[in-house]
């Protein structure tokens, strides 16, 4: 089985830079974009495309002097495990086209999963533009409306990891503050420049009359669908966004108000507000939506200042709740697309998925749970448009390793597997921690975590590695995910409980 060889903290220091200075420096290979692939959990797609020799040999490495942070990055040691470690245990070539990742979108075809999500990525033409060009299939335009729209500043706050990287992501914006004229005006120029691509116009209307005619306006400049907007939690009026998402018989009524529009297919994008989100999607499937779009982001507090005690984004003194994205939402999306996915009385419908995707294998997660399409917006506001190439490459390499012969072979395949309470769970056997202890550099992290949050079965000997008392061991595997070598691994072995 394959195991990883380069994992994101070997490289820390790497600022994925803009027209990064170590490629520059280097010449013969694009380190950049195999550091940025690396950084994406795209190793075996970047050691598929790495040069047949490895130039790093006999290097002196000046694309480690040229860095922003010069000497920090060992760019030469992550290039040659890249060459030595991981291409070598490559079973398949890198695919030569894209194929395997077209797909539809309620008909409409797709050239792969991934479109922006509506939001600040997808709200002007260029911005779409740009995208299109970089690789992605389609955009969900920010919302449009006939509301005017004045945003606050700063809308922007976040809760971030060790090296800086943003976790979780806060925002307090709201919809798009171009006019409809404006608006349809972009849609028919990016339809004409960009015949292929797919236009998903969001919008939301304050009435039925509103979500109708909007949505007729959409389907005669060019839109390829529509999505409504029932999941704003930023909204500044009542009886909008996540107010509508939260009632069923509001989804019901305005979705049906927007079918009565348009005949381009109609997905109703849902908060996750709610403790089940299946009511406000059947009732969008009576309204006669073809498709849901899920999730957008969760109200949120994202900390407060302990000076100012204010909440972050602060503006003038205030803060206000706000909806929450990025990485750390995923298990909380990634289990209300498993519910829509599970739903028999949703079948047939196509899934739209969002919610803290970052990497090719975060979609595939969606793909699996049975999402059709994968949106985005935290990643592109933290990396820019470049990530499609990763999200492309990656899901391409796996789908050729697992002999797919289409993206759409994988849709709900996770399914099964998935059961909303614990009870179907088999609980007679122990699974042991394994233990590599040339690996191991002996910092007694196991021992803690066992000792203070676990059930007291492993102690350090006098060589500082780990001792497992198999009596006492339960199989938590708490000790696993702290490790931070990575030296503590599952025995795959199931022993019957004493």
């Amino acid at each position: 089985m394959f195991e990883r060889k380069i994992y994101r903290p070997d490289m820390l220091k790497c600022a994925l830079c803009s027209d990064a200075p170590c490629s520059k420096a280097c010449g013969k290979i694009d380190c950049a974009a195999l550091l940025r692939s690396v950084w994406f959990d795209d190793e075996k797609a970047a050691a598929a495309r790495f040069p047949g020799e490895n130039p790093c040999l006999s290097c002196s490495a000046p694309c480690e002097s040229a860095c922003v942070r010069a000497l920090e990055v060992p760019i030469k040691e992550l290039m040659t495990r890249l060459h030595d470690e991981v291409k070598p245990e490559l079973e398949i070539a890198a695919p030569t086209d894209e194929s395997l990742l077209r797909t539809e979108l309620c008909g409409v075809p797709l050239e792969n999963p991934f479109l922006l999500s509506s939001s600040v990525v997808a709200s002007t033409y260029d911005m779409c533009a740009r995208a299109f060009d970089a690789g992605w299939a389609g955009a969900a335009f920010k919302t449009i409306c006939s509301l005017d729209i004045h945003e606050a500043s700063p809308r922007f706050s976040a809760i971030t990891g060790d090296n800086g990287s943003i976790i979780g992501f806060k925002n307090i914006e709201q919809l798009s503050d171009h006019s409809l004229a404006e608006n349809m005006a972009i849609f028919r120029e990016l339809k004409k420049n960009y015949p292929t691509k797919f236009i998903l116009a969001s919008l939301m209307g304050q009435n039925e009359q509103e979500w109708e005619e909007l949505s007729r306006m959409c389907e005669e400049n060019g839109a390829d669908a529509v999505e409504l907007n029932f999941s704003c939690p930023n909204m500044a009026e009542g009886g909008l966004g996540s107010d509508i998402g939260q009632v069923p018989e509001l989804v019901e009524r305005f979705t049906a108000a927007a079918k009565r529009g348009c005949k381009i297919p109609v997905l109703a994008k849902l908060t996750p507000n709610v403790a089940r989100m299946s009511p406000a999607a059947e009732a969008a499937k009576r309204g006669g939506a073809d498709g849901i779009a899920a999730i957008n982001t969760i109200k949120s507090i994202a900390g407060i200042n302990p000076h100012t005690y204010v909440s972050a984004p602060a503006v003038h003194g205030m803060s206000a709740v706000g909806g929450y994205s990025g990485n750390a939402v995923k298990p909380i999306a990634l289990r209300f697309i498993a519910e829509l996915g599970q739903n028999p009385a949703l079948a047939g419908m196509h899934l739209s998925a969002m919610g803290g995707v970052e990497n090719w294998s975060d979609a595939l997660e969606f793909i699996l749970l049975g999402a059709g399409s994968v949106q985005v917006t935290t990643a592109v506001m933290q990396y820019g448009y470049r990530i499609i190439d990763d999200l492309k490459a990656g899901l391409n390499f796996y789908l050729a390793e697992k002999g797919f012969r289409s993206v759409d072979e994988a849709r709900g395949l996770a399914l099964s597997s998935v059961s909303e309470t614990t009870d179907v769970l088999e609980r007679d056997t122990v699974i042991y921690p394994k233990f590599h202890r040339e690996k191991c550099i002996g910092c007694g992290r196991c021992e803690i975590s066992c000792a203070d949050g676990g059930h007291q079965a492993i102690r350090l000997g006098e060589d500082r590695k780990p001792r497992l008392d198999a009596k006492k061991c339960v199989g938590c595997h708490l000790c696993v995910l702290v490790c931070p070598q990575r030296a503590i691994t599952s025995s795959r072995t199931r022993v019957s409980k004493p």
